[in-house]
């Protein structure tokens, strides 16, 4: 299946937590208008509820994505998970 281009760059929550190399978890993703699910596969294990940014896509509903913490909550001052 080919890639989905529109889903990069997309930030989701984690439903299930991803295992690293051990499997994927699943991301609920907003785009086109709407919310959408993937199978996610990332680097690192990553916890449910994780905040991620999708950084690729594997096609038939597959993307790679990494933790995110949104760099604009450090400038109003909701430091959160910001570096």
């Amino acid at each position: 299946m080919a890639q989905d281009d529109a889903v990069i760059g997309c930030t989701g929550v984690l439903l299930i937590g991803t295992r690293g190399a051990a499997g994927p978890g699943e991301v609920l993703v907003r785009i086109r208008g709407g919310t959408e699910a993937f199978l996610a596969w990332s680097a690192e294990p990553l916890p449910v509820g994780a905040t991620v940014l999708v950084i690729e896509s594997r096609g038939s509903r597959q993307v790679d994505v990494m933790e995110w913490a949104d760099p604009l909550d450090a400038l109003s001052g909701n430091a959160g998970d910001a570096g």
